[in-house]
């Protein structure tokens, strides 16, 4: 398809930039949601970018999803005449946040109302005071199994069949 080069260069300018790239399947739309170019032009360059391996196609839930490689981001480089000290955004570095403060315990949510979760959890398997403790009959061989025969499909139907 004949794209010209001005749409051409936005694109890559914008994929270069951010390093991913987010297409609706829709070639009937008339922009691109990020940048002012229609969407059949966009989904097209991309795909040709995609058959020479400089980018990696995903597609779900009608979006494609592109992202750069590092053949990808030389093969920019080269056609955008862009120095190596400019990287994608996705390659960037981010400052690490300040690692956050632990809760003090006791306080805020792990508190029910009439005291800490863990013995209002332990007074409910218990059944009460004086009742007996769910958790302890609880599991296999607590209870007494009784088997009959005749219900459901296999042996044990009673006489011949008919």
């Amino acid at each position: 398809m004949l794209i010209p080069k001005k749409n051409r260069i936005q694109i890559y300018e914008n994929l270069f930039k951010e390093g991913v790239m987010v297409a609706k399947k829709d070639f009937n739309q008339p922009k691109h949601a990020e940048i002012d170019v229609p969407n059949l032009h966009v989904i097209k360059s991309l795909q040709s970018l995609k058959d020479r391996g400089y980018v990696k196609e995903q597609f779900a839930w009608r979006h494609y999803y592109w992202y750069l490689t590092n053949e990808g981001i030389q093969y920019l480089r080269e056609t955008l005449n862009l120095p190596p000290e400019i990287v994608p955004t996705t390659l960037k570095r981010h400052a690490k946040p300040e690692p956050t403060r632990p809760r003090p315990k006791g306080q805020g949510m792990d508190r029910g109302p009439s005291g800490p979760v863990d013995s209002q959890r332990d007074s409910y398997r218990r059944g009460g005071p004086g009742g007996p403790d769910k958790k302890g009959e609880a599991g296999a061989g607590s209870a007494d199994l009784e088997f009959r025969g005749g219900f459901g499909r296999g042996r044990g139907g009673g006489g011949p069949p008919q």
